[in-house]
């Protein structure tokens, strides 16, 4: 297919940039599916405090660059086993998630597995519908909660866990 690229991995890197940590980089908020939205006006420390604490007992949460909310968001997901980071901007274009290297030899299964193949996939779901396959999340929550908070922070993408990056 013309066009079309290889997904490319992103290794983890072992240095972490500095950064501010009460900077506030994201200018929207949605829980999913409808505990609420924020404006950037109404994203206050204490919501960025609430949300880092709340991820480890299961969120799904989209985390916007964009104040009206309609590109270069992140989504995290979790159910306090598995989390998933996807992140979609220039419209959707261009995609990184979360990369688990343990299920790599999964890849090729994708796309025919059945969704209740848990070899394959998590109980994860994306907007409350697409399955989540395993080599898309990772089960260290701890390094979920540092890459949510960096691009919280920063706005970037956490260099301390592994990504795959997908673009059309």
């Amino acid at each position: 297919e013309r066009g079309y690229m290889k997904p490319k991995i992103i290794p983890k890197q072992e240095i972490i940039p500095s950064y501010d940590a009460n900077a506030i980089a994201i200018k929207h908020i949605e829980y999913y599916p409808y505990e609420g939205t924020y404006s950037e006006d109404e994203i206050t420390p204490v919501l960025i405090s609430n949300i880092l604490k709340e991820i480890p007992d299961g969120i799904e949460i989209y985390l916007f660059l964009d104040p009206d909310g309609e590109d270069d968001w992140l989504e995290v997901n979790c159910d306090g086993e598995w989390i998933s980071l996807g992140f979609s901007g220039d419209s959707g274009q261009d995609y990184y998630c979360s990369y688990n290297p343990a299920f790599a030899d999964t890849a090729d299964q994708i796309d025919k597995a059945d969704f209740s193949d848990k070899s394959i996939y998590t109980d994860l779901e994306s907007g409350g519908q697409s399955p989540i396959p395993k080599i898309q999340a990772i089960t260290d929550i701890e390094a979920g909660v540092k890459a949510v908070e960096y691009f919280i922070r920063t706005g970037a993408l956490y260099p301390g866990i592994e990504w795959i990056h997908e673009c059309e």
